[in-house]
């Protein structure tokens, strides 16, 4: 797989570390250990199909990146500097 940073143009996938969705998770209101802080510290949705992810060009000129993509077909259909947002 290939991301194209916004930066640095086309590069191979090992250039970058990734580091999860990118959506904000529902972080518990209690501080008390309860099911709801072990689903939010140890489940993810797996979905198929279309994700956004957060990716940083670790091996590059460091960016964070937010990737948007298929997990069905591995097609990188945009990626865009995080701070930007994540689009649609």
């Amino acid at each position: 797989m290939r991301l194209t940073c916004p930066l640095c143009g086309a590069r191979d996938r090992r250039e970058f570390t990734y580091k999860g969705a990118a959506v904000a998770l529902d972080r518990p209101a209690t501080q008390d250990w309860s099911p709801a802080w072990d689903d939010y510290l140890h489940n993810r949705v797996n979905p198929a199909g279309e994700t956004r992810d957060l990716w940083q060009h670790a091996a590059g000129c460091g960016a964070w990146l937010v990737v948007t993509r298929d997990t069905v077909t591995h097609a990188v259909r945009d990626v865009r500097l995080a701070r930007e947002g994540a689009g649609g």
